[in-house]
């Protein structure tokens, strides 16, 4: 069974230089989560909140809110990245974090090989990943480049072998992130349209996006993140109202109104 449950979920990051600075009490910032300290009397920021979130195979969740509310930390907690410094989080399933597009990938080897290593961090076999080789290919566009060293590549290329990867995968849980820029408009289009599939394959899906219409495409509810804590669960035309106002909703209910169709 595919599921996330976390209890009163917690990450606090410990600022150890930080002890000069006067923190007579806890504070919010314009970004960010609350500053205090702990029971240590060490500084930490409290980048998420008593997070209670119970999803099951089917769901697809968006997460919004400003940068730096704690959409990317709450990925990195659902992927394992992070532990919970507090309360708990139980994630059954195999995990596909698109987010950190680099991780897995080695400069020094060339874009075949990249492909195959990074498969394999996805939780993929070398004998699956040999058999999508030059279905990547010929979606990353890169030709010749694909037999070069990793380095040789600007930051628009890793982004485009790393998609062509993530994009090819069965995932069960699928944690992503559409801040993974750094192409060209028209790539990205075509990006767009692997992810939605992709989406579609998935069991479950966490997606954090600034974009309404993406959002409105790939979920059906959505988690409003502020400084740490989820200020309102619900249908995402609901959420996002409430973040953004009701002209952005109305976008969102224009784009669930087309995919009903």
């Amino acid at each position: 069974m595919v599921s996330i449950d976390t209890y009163n979920a917690c990450v606090d990051f410990p600022i150890f230089d930080a002890k000069s600075r006067s923190m007579k009490k806890a504070f919010l910032g314009a970004a960010g989560g609350a500053i205090g300290r702990n029971d240590s009397n060490v500084v930490v920021i409290e980048a998420l909140k008593d997070i209670n979130i119970h999803l099951r195979e089917g769901d697809r969740v968006g997460l919004v809110g400003h940068n730096g509310a704690g959409k990317s930390t709450l990925l990195r907690l659902l992927s394992g990245i992070y532990e919970p410094t507090r309360g708990a989080a139980d994630v059954r399933g195999r995990v596909a974090p698109v987010f950190d597009l680099g991780v897995g990938m080695d400069p020094e080897i060339s874009g075949m090989e990249n492909i195959i290593i990074r498969g394999l961090f996805l939780g993929q076999t070398r004998k699956q990943m040999k058999s999508k080789l030059d279905e990547i290919a010929e979606f990353t566009e890169l030709g010749d480049y694909l037999h070069m060293p990793l380095r040789t590549y600007s930051t628009g290329m890793r982004v485009r072998l790393a998609l062509g990867v993530v994009t090819s995968i069965e995932p069960e849980i699928l944690l992503l992130d559409e801040g993974i820029g750094a192409v060209d408009a028209a790539f990205m289009a075509k990006a767009r349209t692997k992810l939605t599939e992709l989406v579609d394959r998935s069991g479950l899906l966490v997606f954090a996006s600034h974009s309404n219409e993406f959002l409105a495409q790939l979920c059906d509810t959505a988690l409003w993140i502020d400084h740490g804590t989820v200020r309102q669960a619900g249908l995402v035309d609901e959420v996002v109202e409430a973040y953004e106002g009701k002209e952005a909703a109305d976008q969102v209910r224009n784009v669930l109104a087309q995919r009903r169709q």
